[in-house]
C-alpha cells in the first residue's frame, strides 16, 4: 500500500511540475507575440504614464513605410517635445535646445523596456505567470506577471490585447507589490492609415547626427564580487566631472530588462565611513564611503539589492 501511495504522489507531482512548465511556456509565447506585434504592426497609442512625480500624456506612432521603420513619440501637454525615429536614427526636439540625432533602433522612452527585451533570455532569470483575463481600454486582455526568480529586483504586470497582441497596460512593481510606474493606453488604432499618416516623416530633413567621442579602453583595479543573477557588464568608462578634480570610473550592468551603474571616485580628504541611499520611483541611489573612496550604485534596483552590490565592491583586488 505504501508503494502505491508513493507512486501516486510521484505521478501527481510530475503532473504539477508539467503544468507549471506548460503555463510558463504559454506566457512566454504570449510575451514574444507582444514584442513581435509592437515592432511589426502599424499602430498608434494614446496613453498616460503615471509615476510618483505625476502624470504625463503621450502619443506613440509606429509604422513600416516602404520597408523603413518610422516611429514618433509626442508629449501631448505643455511645451511640444517630440522624438522621431527613421531607420536607425533617432532625432530629439526639445524647447530651448538645438535638435540633434543619435543612432539607435528604438525610442527608449516611448514604451516600457519589457517590450524591447529578449524574452527567451529573460526566461532564465524570470518567471512568467498567467494571472487571467480582464479588460483595458474596452478590450479583452491576457494578464501576465513577470517576477525575478531570485526576488532581488522589481517585477512587471503586463496586460496584452488578445486580438492585436499590443501592450495596453504595464505596471512596474517593487518587491512589496507597490506600483512604482504605470503605462496605460487610453485609445489605440491599428492599420495602414497609421503608416499613411506618417509618410511625411520619410521625407523630413532630420537634424545632424551627433558624433559621440570615442572612448578609450580602460582597465579598473576594482570590481563587483556579487551581482544579481543574469546581470552582466555592458560598458565601462572613465570621465572627469566639472565638480570633481579626480576622474570617476563607471561600469554599466544589465540583465536585458533592468540596468544599473557602479561609480567609483576618490572621497574628500578625511571623509568618514558613511552610507546613505535615496529612491525615486524605479531609480535607487546608494552611496557609501570607505577607504577614502566613494562607491555609488545608481539604477533600477531595490535599495537592499543596491546596498548588497555596493558592499561587494573590492578595491585594489581585495574587499576594503
Amino acid at each position: 500500500m505504501k508503494q502505491l501511495w508513493f507512486a501516486i504522489s510521484v505521478f501527481a507531482g510530475s503532473l504539477f511540475v508539467s503544468n507549471i512548465a506548460s503555463a510558463q511556456d504559454s506566457s512566454e509565447a504570449m510575451l514574444q507575440q507582444m514584442n513581435g506585434a509592437s515592432q511589426s504592426l502599424n499602430y498608434e497609442l494614446a496613453y498616460i504614464n503615471i509615476t510618483k512625480q505625476g502624470i504625463e500624456s503621450l502619443r506613440y506612432r509606429h509604422a513600416i513605410y516602404n520597408n523603413q521603420l518610422l516611429s514618433q513619440l509626442l508629449q501631448m501637454d505643455g511645451p511640444r517635445r517630440e522624438v522621431l525615429l527613421r531607420g536607425n536614427e533617432i532625432s530629439y526636439f526639445e524647447p530651448g535646445l538645438e535638435p540633434f540625432t543619435l543612432n539607435g533602433d528604438h525610442i527608449v522612452d516611448a514604451l516600457p523596456s519589457i517590450i524591447f527585451s529578449d524574452i527567451k533570455q529573460l526566461s532564465q532569470y524570470y518567471n512568467f505567470i498567467s494571472v487571467g483575463r480582464t479588460r483595458v481600454a474596452d478590450r479583452p486582455c491576457e494578464v501576465i506577471r513577470i517576477v525575478s526568480r531570485d526576488g532581488l529586483r522589481f517585477s512587471y504586470i503586463v496586460w496584452i490585447d488578445e486580438s492585436s497582441k499590443l501592450p495596453l497596460r504595464v505596471d512596474l512593481l517593487d518587491r512589496d507589490g507597490e506600483t512604482l510606474e504605470q503605462f496605460r493606453v487610453i485609445s489605440f488604432t491599428v492599420g495602414d492609415q497609421v503608416s499613411t499618416a506618417m509618410a511625411s516623416l520619410a521625407q523630413l530633413t532630420l537634424p545632424p547626427l551627433l558624433k559621440l567621442p570615442v572612448t578609450d579602453k580602460v582597465n579598473f583595479n576594482w570590481q563587483a564580487s556579487w551581482l544579481p543573477q543574469g546581470f552582466k557588464e555592458v560598458s565601462r568608462n572613465r570621465r572627469t566631472l566639472p565638480s570633481l578634480t579626480e576622474p570617476v570610473e563607471s561600469r554599466l550592468y544589465s540583465d536585458g530588462l533592468f540596468s544599473f551603474s557602479v561609480n567609483i571616485s576618490s572621497a574628500a580628504a578625511g571623509a568618514a565611513v558613511s552610507e546613505q541611499f535615496l529612491r525615486q520611483g524605479r531609480r535607487t541611489i546608494h552611496t557609501e564611503t570607505r577607504n577614502n573612496t566613494d562607491i555609488t550604485v545608481v539604477g533600477e534596483l531595490p535599495p537592499s539589492t543596491a546596498k548588497r552590490v555596493a558592499n561587494s565592491i573590492t578595491l585594489n583586488g581585495r574587499k576594503s
